[in-house]
């Protein structure tokens, strides 16, 4: 049997009608439709179909860490969203006055996410330009939406100079990292809350070699 490697996999999907497009402002705001609709996605999955109490306006969910500092990785099939996630720099700041947050990750550590328990990780989590957090992870349809998202993360994180990336999911995404040969660290203890069960996890942002991924 011959395997197929994580690129060869993306190219494949690619030709399928998959498309994995990066969106930050303000040089993307032509694609920010695709945003939109990624919320659109969050909302039907969480909300409606998880029954998750998170905030929600219309048939948009959305908090206080989407900002024009996110950057978004939405995926679709023949224009249509299956899947997305956001990024999040660890050293940027959003808010103003007593009202300000990093990120999730390092927010809920300090305490200041009623929603999310304390006690994530072991350590106090970064502040650096060079580590970034994924968080919002959803996908609908094939499993191979998830590992498109994550291939083309790396790349853009490679891009950006970053050494490692932190991702609050479930743990059974260590499974899906270890298929696509990206070894991940836990940070701290499996935790609970009404929205079920999530771990932190770091991953080094890893060469690729000669071959980029293209991005639409």
């Amino acid at each position: 049997m011959v395997m197929m490697s994580p690129q060869q996999k993306f190219d494949d999907a690619s030709r399928d009608g998959y498309e994995v497009a990066i969106i930050r402002c303000p040089e993307d705001l032509e694609k920010w439709h695709l945003v939109n609709d990624y919320l659109k996605l969050r909302k039907q999955i969480f909300v409606d179909r998880l029954e998750w109490p998170l905030f929600h306006a219309e048939d948009l969910e959305f908090e206080q860490y989407d900002s024009f500092d996110t950057v978004y990785v939405v995926a679709t099939l023949h224009g249509e969203v299956v899947g997305g996630a956001r990024l999040r720099r660890t050293d940027q700041i959003s808010g103003t006055g007593s009202l300000q947050y990093s990120y999730m990750i390092r927010d809920a550590c300090l305490g200041v996410l009623p929603g999310l328990p304390q006690k994530l990780c072991d350590d106090m989590p970064p502040t650096s330009d060079r580590t970034w957090e994924i968080t919002r992870m959803v996908v609908t349809g094939s499993r191979d939406v998830s590992r498109m998202i994550l291939a083309s993360i790396n790349t853009f994180l490679g891009r950006e100079g970053a050494d490692t990336v932190l991702f609050l999911g479930s743990p059974a995404f260590q499974r899906m990292a270890n298929s696509l040969a990206w070894p991940v660290k836990q940070l701290g203890p499996i935790a609970s809350n009404s929205e079920g069960s999530f771990q932190v996890f770091e991953c080094p942002v890893r060469e690729l070699g000669p071959k980029n991924i293209q991005h639409r």
